[in-house]
Formats: structure tokens, C-alpha cells, sequence
């Protein structure tokens, strides 16, 4: 008797198209279950899957296997505890909500409205290459203060990285382009850095003061936010620094080796880029696909939110996240050893009924989406989830004021898939 006939017969090629039909079947039956394909264990309830993902002890990232740390080295993605937190530290102050708000608005303001006046007289376009990529480059780019690196530079460097984790994922060897392109980008955070202290070197002598990095309120910030991720999952607010007018980079290197600075910069270029192009053109699809949806935001400006909530629910961007158990446990009645990999499906868990009624329905006023697990949970919450929202909500603002005949184009249909990244490969519209 095989102990989860479910999990055996679950296959990666099927949670790539269409997983949400396989992920219920497994909630409802067997919630933790062991996947051949995998090699690993499928959390899909959310109860369990906050346990996982709040037991940094017993669940943990810092393994060999980590995929991403496979590509681009130890980042704060995949370490736990005090190195986890060393790495973390110094690139949080410029994500928490004030800071976002003063620093980001008005770029992604400028940006979107640059785009979209580009795009404008074409009267069609692929809004996923065309406008929510190259807005998270921009925006990405902005936040890491790169310098000689442009928007179409780094979205080939992402698009490389991704590739390789993508591979690695599944089971393959890694696209040797991922390597080369992180290998880039670690030379341009290198010059990023080196250009950045002597630009300080001349300030500090010019202006007889040093730029102080690290203060006690940072680390408050950061230690509340590490800590106290479950109230912001619930809307709480997180401590707020003064803004800092030095580079991230450069104020990074203060704190962590230049190379440790290059990983860490990867796994904000790799996060940021992916979550928010993912963000907007989800949240896109779901409202083109739902036109009732769509006239209710469209008569009411603030449900603009919770559509965004909702689709983040539905299909969030990262389906899965990994997690290696340091010792033998017990999950949701399953045996898990110590070594096994335990995939956490965000996706399974932001359909759980027992949380979400009528789970696969699109509704912008459900009153509890903001429960969502799509930017993880715990220690490893999202470090830029305030700076994806605000992204997205000004993207769908502009798309909707400037393009209000904006439809699917029904010649080029489309849906989202990948096993870990999920969005469509193509977000074909017209209007006008």
C-alpha cells in the first residue's frame, strides 16, 4: 500500500500548468505528502504551512541543496538565525512603509507614466514585457543604486539567474548563463562599492563628518521586523528609520564582505524584479478575466487593494518555498526525517477553505485576503513586500485611468504557469 497515493502520482509537469485542482486534492487528503518527483514532502495546508515556515530550529533554508545559494552563494535567503540576521540587517531600512512611500513614490510615479506614454499610441501590447518588467528593473535598479548598469542590463541578468535556479529546481543542471550573469552583476556591485566609499572618502573631507551606518534604530527596525513578522502580516505597522541618503550598496559593505554584499544584492534583484513583474501582470489577468471585478475597482478606487490581495492569494508569484528539516519531527501526521526537503506550496496554502471560503473565486472584497501567504511568513517575510504593493498599486492605477477601453487580447490567450515562478509567459492587450 503506498502510505500517500496522491503525492506519487502528482507530477512537477502538472504543477507547472495547473496545479490549484491537485494542490486541493492534497489539502483535503493528504495535507503533508511525500512527492517521488520532488524527492520531498508537499506542505498544502496553511496552518502547517505557517508552522514550517515560522520554525526556523526544526525547518531551515541553510542547506547545500538551497537552489537559489546553488547559483549566487549565501545570501540572506538562504541563511538562518544570527547570519540570517547579519545579512539582512543592513539592506532593511529603505523597505519598511515610510521609507518606501518617501523614497519610491514619486520614481515609480515618473516611470510608470514614462512607459505608458511610450506604449500608449500602439493601441496593443505584451504588458508583461513591455511595462511590468522593465517598471520592476527600473525600480530594482533604483533601490540597489547600481552604476553603470542599465533597466535592459539587468532584466538579462535576471532573466539569466532565474533560468539557472528554475533549472535547478526541477532537477537539472543549472543554464551555465546564470552563473555568468551573477558574475556580472557581482562586478558591477564591486564597482557600485568602490565608487561609492571614494565618493564618501571626499565627503567626509569636505564636510569634516562621517556618514554613520548601523544605527540603534535600523537595528530596532529590523529586529521588529524579523521578529514580529506575524503582525505585519496582520497590518501592523514596523518601526521606521530616519532615510538615509547613502547608497545601499556602499552602506551594505560597511557591515558584510563585498562579495557577501553581491549575494544579497542578487536575492533583492532576483525577489524584487520577479515579485512585482509577477504582481502586476496576475493581478492584470485577473481583473481582464473578470469584468465584473474590474467595474467594481473601476467605481471604487479603494477595492483597488484588495484586488491586488486577492491575486496575490490566487496565484502568488512564488508558488513554493523550500525547507530542509534539521531533525526527525512530525508534521500534520507525517514522518518527516531529519535531511528530507519540505516544500511549502504558498499556492495550496492561500486556497485553503478553511481560511479563504469558496477559495478559487476572485472576489475584491473578500475581507480576509490580506491573509495571503504570498511573501512568505517568518524570518524570511518578504524584505521588499511595502515596495511591491506600492509598485503594483500605482501600475494598475495608471494602466486603468490612461487605458480605460484596456482588454485581453482574444486572439492571444493566456494563463500563468511555471512550478515556482508563476505568471503567464505573455500578457497580450489592446485598447482604444
Amino acid at each position: 500500500m503506498i502510505a500517500f497515493p496522491l503525492g506519487a502520482t502528482t507530477t512537477p509537469a502538472e504543477l507547472a500548468r495547473d496545479p490549484h485542482p491537485r494542490l486541493a486534492e492534497l489539502r483535503a487528503h493528504e495535507p503533508v505528502s511525500w512527492l517521488p518527483a520532488l524527492n520531498g514532502w508537499l506542505v498544502t495546508r496553511r496552518d502547517l504551512a505557517l508552522d514550517v515556515m515560522r520554525d526556523a530550529e526544526t525547518f531551515t533554508v541553510d542547506d547545500p541543496r538551497f537552489t537559489t545559494a546553488q547559483v549566487v552563494g549565501p545570501s540572506m535567503l538562504s541563511l538562518d538565525g544570527a547570519e540570517h540576521t547579519r545579512h539582512r540587517e543592513p539592506f532593511a531600512a529603505p523597505f519598511r512603509p515610510r521609507e518606501v512611500r518617501e523614497g519610491f513614490a514619486e520614481f515609480i510615479e515618473e516611470e510608470t507614466d514614462r512607459l505608458l506614454t511610450a506604449l500608449e499610441p500602439h493601441g496593443a501590447a505584451d504588458l508583461r514585457r513591455d511595462f511590468a518588467g522593465p517598471l520592476a528593473v527600473a525600480v530594482v535598479t533604483k533601490a540597489l543604486g547600481l552604476v553603470d548598469a542599465d533597466t535592459a542590463t539587468v532584466l538579462s541578468w535576471y532573466d539569466a539567474i532565474v533560468r539557472a535556479v528554475s533549472d535547478l529546481t526541477a532537477g537539472h543542471a543549472a543554464d551555465p548563463a546564470g552563473p555568468e550573469a551573477y558574475a556580472r552583476l557581482r562586478a558591477a556591485v564591486e564597482t557600485t562599492v568602490a565608487k561609492g566609499a571614494t565618493a564618501e572618502k571626499g565627503a567626509t573631507v569636505t564636510k569634516g563628518a562621517t556618514v554613520t551606518k548601523g544605527t540603534a534604530a535600523e537595528a530596532e527596525g529590523t529586529a521588529a521586523e524579523a521578529e514580529g513578522i506575524e503582525a505585519e502580516a496582520e497590518g501592523s505597522a514596523v518601526a521606521e528609520a530616519e532615510p538615509s541618503t547613502t547608497s545601499l550598496l556602499t552602506a551594505a559593505a560597511d557591515r558584510l564582505t563585498v562579495p557577501e554584499v553581491a549575494s544579497n544584492a542578487a536575492v533583492l534583484m532576483f525577489g524584487g524584479i520577479e515579485t512585482t513583474e509577477a504582481m502586476i501582470t496576475n493581478a492584470l489577468l485577473h481583473l481582464l478575466r473578470h469584468p465584473d471585478q474590474l467595474a467594481l475597482v473601476r467605481a471604487d478606487s479603494a477595492l483597488l487593494d484588495g484586488a491586488i490581495e486577492e491575486s496575490l492569494r490566487l496565484e502568488p508569484g512564488a508558488a513554493v518555498v523550500d525547507r530542509y528539516a534539521t531533525r526527525d519531527t512530525t508534521l500534520g501526521g507525517a514522518a518527516i526525517r531529519k535531511g528530507d526537503l519540505v516544500t511549502v506550496s504558498l499556492a495550496g496554502a492561500n486556497r485553503d477553505p478553511a481560511v479563504f471560503p469558496d477559495p478559487d473565486r476572485f472576489d475584491v472584497r473578500r475581507d480576509n485576503s490580506r491573509l495571503q501567504l504570498a511573501f512568505a511568513h517568518g524570518p524570511h517575510y518578504c524584505l521588499a513586500a511595502h515596495l511591491a504593493r506600492l509598485e503594483t498599486r500605482i501600475a494598475l492605477r495608471h494602466l486603468l485611468d490612461r487605458l480605460p477601453a484596456l482588454r485581453l487580447d482574444p486572439a492571444r490567450p493566456t494563463a500563468p504557469q511555471g512550478l515556482v515562478f508563476r505568471k503567464p509567459p505573455a500578457l497580450h492587450v489592446r485598447w482604444g
